[in-house]
This record gives structure tokens, C-alpha cells and sequence, in this order.
């Protein structure tokens, strides 16, 4: 990816998580961008492209903090992983929030257009690719099912809180619950 259409994208995430998607517009992204009116239509012909293209985005950024949460874990730890995972909640609801939002706000999208669906499948089974060995490694007996359900206690999580942000926010003990009840003691 060139940094011109890198620097697009991410304009494009800021105007989606912060000012939602029918806020999205070629227009939009070039003032965001700081680039000459006509950037993001050349990149970007369709509005379906650029949506593509962000949702593309998303998935490399998010890819490099999953890598990145990989890394700080130590196998078969499952209170280290609680810890790890909740920091990483607690960073898309802080830090994170604005890319958090405009997944979201692509993941809305996804349920009418049905090309963006399928993206959005992909994406989680490519990150599937990496949670199911790391909940094997702590001892899940159905890594598969379990992945899923730490998929929707992470997506609960996080729209819980950027909907209504909470000052006990405690996603670590969250994880660390749900990893008591579906792991063998």
C-alpha cells in the first residue's frame, strides 16, 4: 500500500469513528487527510471501494495489536492472558476508541451489503487462525466454540463500554471469568 492511500485510510477511520458512516464520503476523507479535493475518488472510485479499503485497513491495524497481545503472552497462562487481553480492551475503549468505533460502524454496514460481510468473515477467521491455538494452549477441549464465545464477551465488552463508559470498567475479571467456566480446573 502506497503511504498516500495509507494516509487516506486512516483520514477515512477518523471521519468513520467520529462521525459515523453516513458521514463518509470521498470529500470527507480528502479535508481529513489534509490532501487536495479529488484524493480519495481517484484512490478510491465507489464509496463500496473505500469501504473496502478501510475495513482492509482495519483488519492489518487490528492484525498488528493481536500480533502484538501474541507476543506478550506466556503459553498456557490463563490469568496472563485475562491481564493481556483486558489492557488491550481497556486500550480500544481509550486510546483505540476511534478505530474501535469505525468498526463497528463497518460492521453495521456489513449486515447490508453483503461483500462487505463476507470481508468482515474473513477477518475473523483469520483471527481465529491465532485465537484457536493460543485457547488450546490454555486448555480449552473445544477451542472452536470457546474462540467464539471470547469473541462475543470481547464485542460485549467493548460496545458496552464505548456506548456507556464506566469508571469500574473491569474487562480483565470479565475475561478471567468467562476463561473459568469454559476451561478444565
Amino acid at each position: 500500500m502506497t503511504d498516500r492511500r495509507q494516509l487516506l485510510l486512516d483520514a477515512a477511520i477518523r471521519v468513520l469513528g467520529t462521525r459515523g458512516l453516513r458521514q463518509l464520503t470521498h470529500r470527507a476523507v480528502d479535508a481529513e487527510a489534509g490532501l487536495p479535493e479529488g484524493s480519495a475518488s481517484n484512490a478510491y472510485r465507489t464509496r463500496e471501494a473505500l469501504v473496502a479499503g478501510v475495513f482492509g485497513r482495519l483488519v492489518e491495524v487490528e492484525t498488528a495489536a493481536w500480533d502484538q497481545l501474541a507476543g506478550q503472552l506466556p503459553p498456557g497462562d490463563p490469568t496472563a492472558f485475562a491481564a493481556v487481553l483486558g489492557r488491550l480492551i481497556r486500550q480500544l475503549t481509550t486510546e483505540g476508541r476511534v478505530l474501535t468505533l469505525a468498526r463497528y460502524a463497518l460492521f453495521a454496514e456489513a449486515a447490508v451489503q453483503p461483500a462487505l460481510r463476507a470481508e468482515v468473515a474473513a477477518g475473523r477467521d483469520r483471527l481465529a487462525g491465532w485465537g484457536l491455538p493460543v485457547l488450546a494452549a490454555l486448555g480449552s477441549t473445544d477451542p472452536r466454540v470457546h474462540f467464539r464465545m471470547l469473541l462475543a464477551l470481547v464485542d460485549g465488552l467493548l460496545s458496552n463500554q464505548l456506548a456507556g463508559p464506566e469508571d469500574d470498567f473491569d474487562p480483565e475479571s470479565a475475561v478471567a471469568a468467562l476463561l473459568r467456566g469454559i476451561l478444565p480446573r
